[in-house]
């Protein structure tokens, strides 16, 4: 009897040092990064879009409605999110700069982590490839990146043509080598090299890169659990980002004839025409000019409306390709037991404009470009949206403190732990987002300008957005009136699909005034950091 009763013992101390360990223990980081997702999930209020994975997680967690990026282009929005600095500080504003050849010494959210006892290892893309060493900043890393070998995809396909495409008759289309083009008016990548906008395919999922990613992190994440080590994992997809690629599957879920063109196609009245642009980066590939005008003065694009349907049910096919790979990897997570252990974070990185504005693409500082899908799951937090206002810069010190975990004092941004707590706490009484645009020779003798550059600033607040187009200016310089270029206002009370530039109607004369103020305290407070 006392044998038993001292081998029970025995049995209780070390179940009991295990639950102690366990509650000790870090929660795990599921890091989802995801290229070109505007907040169009269902959970989002999009009646017509089926993503059943993301509203899963929407439910398990906080939904930030009103998220911003601080600029709407893929390199500079991932150099500030995972560095939690903003542009200006990073000094990547375009695809060519690489943000350690300005601070050699910056700190990523997984090169922190390693510090405070993280696995951290990532997959597909995370940050965009101009920009970081190598493609993926190898200092953010303590294991081996994870890269899709050929054999990994289905039916012995082997990679898409150009990272993208399977069918046949598009994979021909590469095999010559193709001369490397970019427009005048394209923000994309500068050597990038275009096919069809759209791919419609019977294939399974992993043939193609998302689909293999997502295998990918499934068996890291097994092996991740095995250890003792909390882990960070870093999963990026690349779609909904064009070409607009998905299996035949996704496509099915939707009639094109349903799909929502834009209410409003027109530029705003008093707009200034620095505030769009000629969707260039779509009009490179190979299928768009057949369906576009460019003969139409000023920042136009005029898509077919064949065309802008076969878009729009392209990005919700592939928007739906998306959410199935997130759905595998929550299903992990669960198989494994450390679903309730696992802080989960997926974020766009910046909108997309889906024919508003006759735009396309990312590349400006209006509302469907800047606002980008933020959702953050976290072990004793209670799950619901907020409206309550939030930036990319904010992830970074967020994850950190969910982690319980010090938040390095130099970040710009701000946790948003009191807002996932009480949803109606305010953390931030604006977001700010920038983008860069250079003005014409013509423009420039014009404004007696000796710099063709110009950088627009956007704060959006709970109502409004003020944007400021500044010549030679970033807010590391001082600030002075004759550097303004233009400017804008928004009511999104009383124009949600901005209609309407407001800046010098006489009744919004206080408002303006006031924002302007608030902007100029802004560019100061950012010298002191």
């Amino acid at each position: 009897m006392r044998k038993s009763f001292f081998f029970l013992s025995i049995i209780l101390f070390f179940l009991s040092i295990d639950l102690v360990g366990q509650q000790n223990k870090k929660p795990n980081i599921l890091f989802i990064a995801v290229d070109d997702l505007k907040p169009i999930m269902a959970c989002y209020g999009n009646k017509i879009i089926k993503t059943p994975n993301i509203d899963r997680l929407a439910r398990m967690g906080t939904m930030f409605s009103n998220n911003y990026c601080q600029q709407s282009v893929c390199g500079p929005t991932r150099a500030s999110l995972m560095t939690g600095m903003r542009p200006d500080y990073t000094k990547v504003w375009d695809l060519k700069t690489q943000m350690r050849d300005i601070n050699p010494d910056i700190l990523t959210l997984p090169q922190y982590l390693i510090t405070q006892g993280y696995n951290t290892v990532g997959t597909g893309k995370i940050f965009h490839p101009s920009s970081a060493i190598k493609k993926i900043d190898p200092q953010s890393w303590n294991l081996p990146y994870i890269e899709p070998e050929a054999s990994d995809y289905a039916n012995g396909l082997g990679k898409p043509a150009n990272s993208q495409y399977q069918k046949p008759e598009n994979k021909a289309l590469f095999l010559v080598k193709k001369e490397r083009v970019q427009r005048e008016d394209d923000d994309e990548m500068p050597t990038s090299i275009k096919g069809p906008s759209t791919e419609n395919y019977d294939v399974p999922d992993n043939a193609y890169d998302d689909g293999v990613i997502t295998l990918k992190a499934r068996d890291q994440m097994v092996k991740l659990h095995k250890d003792q080590k909390p882990f960070f994992l870093a999963v990026g997809y690349h779609k909904p980002h064009l070409p607009f690629v998905a299996p035949k599957k996704y496509w099915d879920l939707y009639n094109r004839a349903d799909m929502p063109l834009a209410s409003f196609t027109e530029h705003a009245s008093n707009a200034p025409e620095i505030a769009y642009h000629k969707s260039g980066e779509l009009r490179n590939y190979t299928d768009i000019p057949a369906f576009a005008m460019f003969n139409e003065p000023g920042n136009h694009v005029r898509l077919k409306t064949e065309k802008q349907l076969e878009l729009i049910h392209g990005y919700y096919a592939a928007v739906s390709y998306l959410d199935a790979q997130v759905g595998i990897l929550l299903n992990t997570l669960d198989s494994l037991g450390t679903l309730n252990n696992t802080i989960i974070v997926l974020w766009g990185d910046h909108g997309w404009h889906l024919g508003d504005h006759d735009l396309w693409e990312k590349h400006t500082n209006l509302e469907q470009a800047t606002r980008a899908p933020l959702i953050i799951a976290a072990p004793g937090m209670k799950p619901g949206p907020t409206s309550s206002l939030s930036e990319h810069v904010d992830i970074f010190p967020t994850l950190c403190d969910l982690a319980s975990v010090p938040v390095p004092s130099h970040l710009h941004g701000k946790s948003l732990k009191p807002v996932m707590q009480n949803k109606r706490a305010i953390v931030n009484e604006f977001a700010m987002s920038q983008y860069p645009r250079k003005l014409s020779k013509a423009e420039m003798t014009k404004r007696n300008y000796s710099s063709n550059a110009i950088m627009g600033y956007s704060m959006r607040t709970s109502k409004y957005r003020f944007t400021m187009w500044l010549n030679d200016f970033t807010s590391n310089d001082a600030f002075s009136e004759n550097k303004i270029y233009a400017t804008e206002l928004y009511d999104y009370t009383a124009d949600p699909l901005e209609k309407q530039n407001v800046v010098d109607d006489k009744a919004y004369a206080t408002v303006a005034n006031g924002l302007r103020k608030e902007m100029i305290e802004f560019f100061n407070s950012q010298k002191k950091k």
